[in-house]
């Protein structure tokens, strides 16, 4: 009688700890992601019709989200964070590049980071119900999050494309000009922490549609120093190995959290055009986020391309006025070649609109007196080149 009673405990105690998972993966998604990924309060934003007119007009890109980080469909109009396909749409996005995250610190600064530090990714994959695998591989975390990508495309032919190749691309441009809406969906890292210390994992990756790799995220790993860490180092031998191999591949190098020394490096060893994917430049915003001037003329005159963030850390003042204050800093330091959106989107930031209202930076870039050739190479005429000629050839 003992017995089934400490049973029939056993399964209600287990019942309860069931329920109260599911509880917690149903509830925690809706109550962490809207104090993460959040827009500056503000009223609606008035767009003159020039502006309209041309920003509907435009390829619009954004190099850097990292929306497939939190749970929630993004086939489907969210009220929080930044980022989802009708959003994207109602911005006119053509492109948009999904990356992900996956180990941040404990204690995350611009300064310094230990990498073994505490991770916070680790306890937002359990409260949001990842599967198993991804509790202790950073590898089949990034796996898992191109995955939900993989799904969304394969569901949502219609509205979303994943580009994987230069023919990829020209197909998704040539619906856009034919009038449809569907936007192109790239995936990158956030890190190469996400290889897990193993090189074959580069091509992992790359069979699961990876075509961006960033080499860094806020504490420095195998690959070198990042622009938070603690060494200030170099590309490591590991790095160097690991960037022969993306590049052999047609992955495409990012560097936004990399140690200024690595980005030396990659110059120095490699013709090599390397992408800042989300940044701000240091003689706009004096933070600790930022590259030098001197290091982005050297970026630049390399073939490499800068994206602007709008978050405070990379712009300062984040408003649309002082965003557009950043793109014009830095198409005067490098050219107007180089310069594109990196928005940082859903990327634990808060931003003064999210990627439905982008028709306020053209607004703004016109009232501040760009041409219209400027605004549509920043809008994303700049990305999609730069994607047209490092992206694979179809095989």
């Amino acid at each position: 009688m003992r017995h089934k009673k400490l049973i029939s405990s056993v399964i209600i105690l287990t019942a309860i700890v069931a329920v109260s998972i599911v509880g917690v993966w149903s509830l925690a998604p809706g109550i962490i992601e809207p104090k993460m990924n959040s827009v500056t309060p503000h009223a609606s934003y008035l767009i003159s019709d020039k502006a309209k007119t041309l920003h509907e007009s435009l390829i619009i890109g954004d190099w850097h989200s990292d929306s497939v980080l939190w749970e929630r469909d993004l086939a489907s109009r969210s009220n929080r964070g930044h980022v989802d396909i009708p959003r994207l749409q109602q911005g006119n996005v053509a492109l948009q590049m999904f990356t992900t995250v996956t180990k941040s610190p404990k204690g995350q600064n611009y300064q310094s980071n230990s990498s073994d530090a505490g991770d916070n990714i680790t306890l937002l994959a359990m409260a949001q119900g990842w599967p198993l695998r991804t509790w202790n591989s950073l590898t089949e975390r990034a796996l898992y999050q191109a995955e939900k990508l993989h799904r969304l495309t394969k569901v949502h032919p219609n509205t979303a494309q994943l580009i994987l190749n230069q023919k990829d691309l020209t197909q998704l441009l040539a619906r856009r000009q034919q009038g449809e809406k569907t936007v192109g969906v790239l995936i990158g890292t956030e890190g190469s922490h996400a290889l897990d210390g193993d090189l074959d994992n580069i091509q992992r990756l790359y069979d699961a549609g990876f075509r961006m790799m960033s080499l860094h995220h806020f504490f420095d790993n195998r690959l070198g120093g990042s622009l938070h860490g603690e060494s200030g180092s170099g590309l490591s031998d590991f790095g160097q190995q690991a960037v022969d191999k993306m590049l052999q591949l047609g992955i495409m190098i990012d560097v936004s959290h990399s140690a200024a020394q690595v980005v030396e490096d990659l110059l120095a060893r490699h013709q090599i055009t390397l992408i800042v994917s989300h940044t701000g430049v240091y003689g706009h915003c004096a933070s600790h986020r930022n590259f030098s001037d001197a290091l982005m003329q050297k970026i630049a005159t390399a073939g490499g391309i800068i994206g602007i963030g709008y978050w405070d850390g990379a712009v300062c003042d984040a408003t649309p006025e002082n965003i557009v204050r950043a793109l014009r800093y830095a198409i005067d330091l490098v050219g107007a070649d180089h310069v594109a959106l990196g928005s940082d989107f859903d990327g634990s930031t808060e931003t003064p609109f999210d990627t439905s209202e982008l028709s306020v930076l053209t607004h703004f870039m016109l009232e501040a007196n760009f041409s219209e050739k400027e605004i549509r190479q920043v809008m994303g005429e700049n990305m999609a080149s730069y994607l047209a000629k490092h992206l694979p050839k179809a095989q």
